[in-house]
């Protein structure tokens, strides 16, 4: 499912405009982002919580060429799965 589909899905069952379906998943989306930049955590409660883990610079090498390259430091969002959607997608 792609952010379109989603959009789509939430209008069809909330029988509301795909303009306010838009803003609502947009809006949803948007918070998630800034609070991640803004070094807080994020949980949903029964599917999964976001938080961002920080990654160090270092000299790797391009495998191509063989060169030394210097790779800098870095943030990467990490999403843990919830206690209650590993359940649900385990049922048989």
């Amino acid at each position: 499912m792609n952010k379109s589909q989603l959009i789509k899905t939430l209008a069809e069952r909330l029988s509301i405009s795909m303009e306010e379906a838009t803003i609502i998943v947009s809006t949803f989306f948007d918070s998630i982002k800034e609070a991640l930049k803004n070094g807080k955590r994020v949980e949903i409660r029964g599917f999964g919580s976001f938080k961002i883990k920080e990654y160090q610079g270092y000299t790797g090498r391009n495998p191509s060429t063989g060169e030394l390259v210097k790779v800098k430091p870095k943030k990467l969002p990490f999403f843990r799965v919830g206690k209650g959607l590993r359940e649900y997608l385990n049922q048989k």
